[in-house]
C-alpha cells in the first residue's frame, strides 16, 4: 500500500534534482558571459563582445525551460515546507540569473561603443578584479541556494560590501581623470557603466544568498528583517 506514494515521492525529488541542475547550468552560462564581456573590454575585442550579445538568447531559452519546470512542479506536485520554499525561491532565482545575462550584454555593448572612441589610459584592469569577485559571489550564491546552505548564503551577502567599495574607488579614480582631461569623459563614463553593471551582478548574487538563508533557516534577512522578525 505504501509503494505508490513512495514512488511518487521519489519521482518528485528526481524532478527537483533536475531543476537544480538547470539552475546551475543557467548560472554557469551567465557567469561565462560576464567573464567574456569583461575580457572583451580589456582586450578591446568587439568580436567577443558580439558573441556575448548573441549568446544572451541561450540564457533566455534556459530561463523559459527552467521556469516551466519549476512552475509544473509547483502546480502539479503541491509541495510542502522546504520543498515549497525552494520552488518559490527558484522561480525568483531564475529571473535573477536572466538579469545577469542582461548585465553581461550591457557590458558588451559598452565595449562596442568604446571601439568608436580613442583609447584612453584608464584603469580597465580593476574591472577584471571586480568581475572576478562578482562572478565568484554568483557561483557561491547558487551553490548555497541549491544546497540550502544558510552559512554560505550569509557569507555571500557580506562580500557585497567589497564590490561596492571597488565601485566607489573606481568612480573616484575615473572622476579624477575626467576632471584632468575632458577627452577621457566618454570612455570613463562607459567604464563607470561597466562598473555599475558588475555591481548589479553582485547585488543579484546577494539576493540569491538571502534566498538561500530563507530556504535553509526560514528567516528573512533582507533589510535586516531578522533583527525583529521570526523564523517561518
Amino acid at each position: 500500500m505504501t509503494a505508490e506514494p513512495t514512488a511518487g515521492f521519489r519521482h518528485f525529488h528526481d524532478q527537483l534534482g533536475q531543476l537544480k541542475d538547470h539552475l546551475l547550468e543557467m548560472s554557469s552560462r551567465a557567469e561565462e558571459l560576464v567573464e567574456l564581456a569583461v575580457d572583451a573590454l580589456v582586450r578591446r575585442d568587439i568580436r567577443r563582445a558580439a558573441e556575448v550579445v548573441a549568446a544572451d538568447r541561450e540564457i533566455d531559452r534556459l530561463e523559459l525551460e527552467t521556469e516551466q519546470l519549476a512552475v509544473q512542479l509547483l502546480a502539479l506536485q503541491q509541495p510542502m515546507a522546504r520543498d515549497l520554499r525552494f520552488l518559490i525561491g527558484a522561480i525568483k532565482v531564475i529571473a535573477d540569473i536572466e538579469r545577469v545575462g542582461d548585465h553581461a550584454v550591457n557590458i558588451a555593448q559598452s565595449v562596442q561603443r568604446l571601439h568608436t572612441v580613442p583609447a584612453a589610459n584608464l584603469p580597465e584592469e580593476s574591472l577584471a578584479e571586480m568581475a572576478r569577485e562578482a562572478r565568484t559571489m554568483l557561483a557561491d550564491a547558487l551553490d548555497a541556494f541549491v544546497k540550502a546552505d544558510g552559512a554560505l548564503g550569509r557569507e555571500v551577502c557580506r562580500r557585497d560590501d567589497r564590490v561596492d567599495a571597488m565601485h566607489d574607488q573606481l568612480f573616484r579614480i575615473l572622476l579624477t581623470h575626467m576632471l584632468a582631461d575632458p577627452r577621457t569623459i566618454n570612455p570613463a563614463l562607459e567604464l563607470l557603466l561597466v562598473s555599475r553593471n558588475l555591481e548589479r551582478v553582485a547585488d543579484i548574487a546577494t539576493n540569491i544568498g538571502e534566498d538561500a538563508v530563507f530556504l535553509a533557516e526560514g528567516k528573512q534577512i533582507k533589510h535586516h528583517a531578522e533583527d525583529g522578525g521570526t523564523a517561518l
